[in-house]
């Protein structure tokens, strides 16, 4: 890989506070680059988000391509990026708080002027857009909506079930589930919010664990804003708790809906930096879409 300066930012998804939430290092490659990183090199990709050391580390290449959309007699081409995800240690195949991050940025510095944008990932086709939270025109904030694949879940294998009696802290276990996807995530139910907070993880049990990380989950607290509560563990992807796991939503959002009979919820991250998801689950389409706040902390260029 050559020597070039890309420009890049530190983004943190799904709070309106800095320093919370999910960190996302976006770096915004060449527009001549190919296929978002398809004729870069992929060790310097991976090095680079071993250099941020956040979470996820987004790359994007602006593509030529995109979907027309016409609106008030004008047809407008809908912004399309390829992109790719890296954690300091591996390549991810799904990112929801990255591309959350990466469509903030890209919004909020004026690099593209329209309210939906279309990511291409090795994964499929996403969309993100912008959903004003305010009517006051003079309030910059705004929230960014992901569309999203459902990712059902099933029950797990009662014969391969992993013991956790470190990490669960003596949680009741109500119930144990498998994401039937790339990621096969491992999802703990537990009986409380107070169960979820106090999981003490052990780093060396958990990665141990079949598939890319360990969801803890359970009810939120009776007269509370928010509907259930989890927290995420991938040590096997160097994230030991992922702040704010966007993608694993894919799965809560349906089997909470279920059981709680709603549609739309409001989900907290129980991480030390937190975060606050909004969702709704449309069972006849099986999607979710998940809406959250960001932040930019920090901007700059890169050279390497």
């Amino acid at each position: 890989m050559p020597k070039r300066a890309f420009r890049y930012a530190v983004v943190d998804a799904f709070t309106d506070e800095p320093f919370k939430g999910n960190p996302a290092a976006v770096c915004l490659l060449e527009d001549d680059a190919g296929a978002a990183g398809d004729h870069v090199d992929e060790r310097w990709m991976q090095a680079v988000a071993a250099e941020f050391n956040t979470p996820i580390t987004a790359f994007l290449v602006r593509s030529g391509a995109g979907a027309d959309a016409a609106g008030g007699g004008v047809t407008a081409v809908t912004p399309q990026f390829r992109i790719r995800w890296f954690t300091p240690v591996r390549e991810s195949e799904l990112c929801g708080h990255g591309t959350l991050a990466a469509a903030h940025y890209l919004i909020s510095s004026g690099l593209v002027e329209r309210d939906a944008i279309e990511f291409v990932a090795k994964s499929g086709r996403l969309t993100a857009k912008k959903v004003v939270g305010s009517k006051d025109a003079s309030d910059a904030k705004f929230f960014v909506e992901l569309d999203f694949p459902v990712i059902p879940v099933v029950k797990y294998n009662s014969a391969e079930v992993f013991s956790l009696p470190d990490t669960l802290n003596g949680a009741s276990v109500i119930n144990e589930l498998q994401a039937i996807s790339a990621f096969s995530d491992l999802i703990v139910e537990v009986s409380s919010c107070d169960e979820v907070e106090n999981v003490c993880p052990n780093i060396a049990e958990l990665a141990q664990c079949p598939g890319r990380g360990i969801a803890i989950t359970g009810p939120a607290r009776e007269g509370s804003s928010y509907d259930f509560v989890t927290r995420f563990f991938s040590p096997k992807y160097g994230i030991n708790e992922d702040p704010v796991c966007a993608s694993v939503h894919c799965s809560l959002a349906p089997y909470w809906g279920q059981k709680l009979g709603k549609y739309d919820m409001t989900a907290f991250m129980a991480s030390p930096r937190s975060g606050t998801l909004c969702l709704q689950w449309d069972e006849e389409t099986q999607r979710v879409r998940i809406r959250g706040e960001a932040i930019t902390v920090m901007v700059g260029t890169l050279h390497a």
